[in-house]
């Protein structure tokens, strides 16, 4: 199973969150700022190696905390 990013919103998310091809794990590489955007949505589709690909969806919902207030 392959995976995939197929949109960021807001799209500027696409550049803080990097989601592993092969495991599907999420790491943030940039950073999140509560008072500027308080969540991000990324919808992520998994495809496998069959003949034909079967595929499936998900949208993962990632909530920022005010942690300095």
């Amino acid at each position: 199973v392959t995976f995939s990013v197929s949109s960021t919103f807001p799209e500027k998310g696409i550049n803080i969150f990097l989601l592993n091809e092969r495991t599907g794990e999420i790491l943030l590489e940039g950073t999140v700022d509560f008072e500027d955007i308080r969540s991000y949505e990324i919808q992520i589709e998994a495809t496998d190696k069959g003949a034909p690909p079967l595929s499936g969806h998900c949208k993962v919902v990632l909530e920022v905390q005010d942690v300095n207030d």
